[in-house]
């Protein structure tokens, strides 16, 4: 009796044209939302006279790897060589995004599970943090680092990354849900030490939070193009250098379509290759008061 109601529930819980239909609503949606690359990469092959077709057609007729020679014609052009600029970008997403990780994660980690004198204060204030946009401040950090001797340099993108808000928010919730006190007492109790603790035990437990970052300030870093800190040419993008060169006009129509592929890619493929734990942290990072 037993093992037929089982049977029975299952069936109940589970169908084969409910699972159907479902995994057709993901393709659909999932199709859907693939558009806006699929006719990217569409546009990047088109030769320039099919840029131009009114209506315009979303597949291309006559592919061509035209529009990504020219790009790289244009780039190579220019007196400062195309690797630097990609040298910097790469630089700048790298250190910035590990650096940010890094300052982010020992700070939830105090905030969390370290007992101390406003804490609750300070989390607030983080939290308040949130409703400002950088853009409102940035009087302010232009100052801070004219007076530390900062512009023009590396630093002066990547040292206000690191302070960023958001990034500290999520691993301090993370961190709450899924790092128990329990385990923290019991590595105490055998003598660890706190930065022992935060590696070996609270990054394992909150691994989604911290790839979910990763993703997130490297897509932001990675398309940063032209900035009020940097003068120097040697020190720029590789998102401001296209800008810069695609300026040309309508005839360099195809080059700026194959940039587009260029500059999207990257992000996308990070993102695929850790979409799973961003659903994971968004599901259990949410606000609780």
């Amino acid at each position: 009796m037993k093992k037929f109601k089982i049977k029975k529930m299952r069936a109940l819980n589970r169908s084969y044209g409910g699972d159907v239909g479902i995994n057709v609503f993901l393709l659909i949606v999932g199709a859907f939302m693939a558009l806006p690359f699929v006719y990217a990469i569409c546009s990047a092959l088109k030769p320039l006279d099919e840029l131009w077709y009114f209506p315009p057609r979303f597949f291309v007729e006559n592919p061509t790897l035209k529009n990504f020679t020219e790009l790289f014609r244009l780039m190579s052009t220019s007196w400062v060589p195309f690797s630097r600029y990609i040298f910097n970008t790469v630089f700048i997403s790298v250190v910035g995004t590990g650096g940010h990780v890094l300052v982010a994660s020992l700070a939830a980690y105090a905030l969390s599970k370290m007992k101390f004198p406003g804490r609750n204060f300070m989390f607030k204030a983080v939290e308040y943090s949130l409703m400002y946009n950088a853009v409102a401040a940035g009087i302010a950090i232009f100052i801070i680092l004219s007076a530390l001797g900062w512009i023009d340099t590396y630093l002066a993108i990547i040292i206000p990354t690191l302070a960023g808000s958001l990034g500290l928010f999520l691993m301090k919730q993370f961190m709450d849900s899924n790092v128990p006190d329990q385990i923290l007492e019991a590595a105490h109790i055998d003598g660890a030490g706190e930065f022992r603790i935060w590696w070996q035990i609270a990054m394992p437990l909150v691994k989604p939070a911290w790839l979910t970052l990763i993703i997130l300030m490297f897509q932001s870093l990675w398309q940063t193009g032209a900035s009020i800190y940097i003068q120097s040419e040697e020190l720029k993008t590789f998102s401001y250098a296209i800008s810069q060169v695609l300026a040309g006009g309508i005839v360099r129509t195809g080059a700026a379509s194959a940039s587009t592929v260029i500059m999207m890619s990257v992000p996308i493929l990070v993102f695929v290759l850790s979409q799973s734990n961003v659903i994971e942290t968004m599901a259990t990072s949410g606000m609780k008061d």
